[in-house]
């Protein structure tokens, strides 16, 4: 299974996350590799992660790959604002086009987490 985690968080954090399995890794200790799109802020992850884009995920996943036209008829929605949120979701790395341009949800599974600063 694919899993991808979304998080919150800075890119302090992503660095401090990067030294530590470049410290484990020239220990030569074995970590699970682990696929993680982190946003800024939570106010940036909604920006991206729209109801709208949320909803086209779920289309994607639960029908297979689409061609956006047919992505869009069966969402109710504009063609132009499918278009738009799939080139996001691609940039995103959370769907992919395939080589007869249809798209599909590049994960099983996205799991989110989100911390409280303290």
């Amino acid at each position: 299974m694919k899993k991808i985690l979304v998080t919150v968080g800075s890119v302090d954090a992503a660095l401090d996350r990067f030294e530590t399995a470049w410290r484990q890794a020239q220990k030569g200790s074995a970590r699970t590799a682990q696929v993680r799109l982190s946003f800024e802020s939570l106010p940036v992850l909604l920006k991206n992660l729209t109801p709208a884009r949320w909803a086209l995920l779920e289309q994607l996943k639960r029908t297979g790959p689409l061609s956006i036209n047919e992505l869009a008829h069966r969402l109710e929605r504009h063609y132009k604002n499918v278009h738009t949120d799939v080139t996001r979701l691609i940039d995103l790395g959370l769907i992919e086009r395939q080589s007869d341009q249809r798209v599909a949800v590049a994960w099983d599974i996205i799991s989110a987490e989100m911390r409280l600063a303290a």
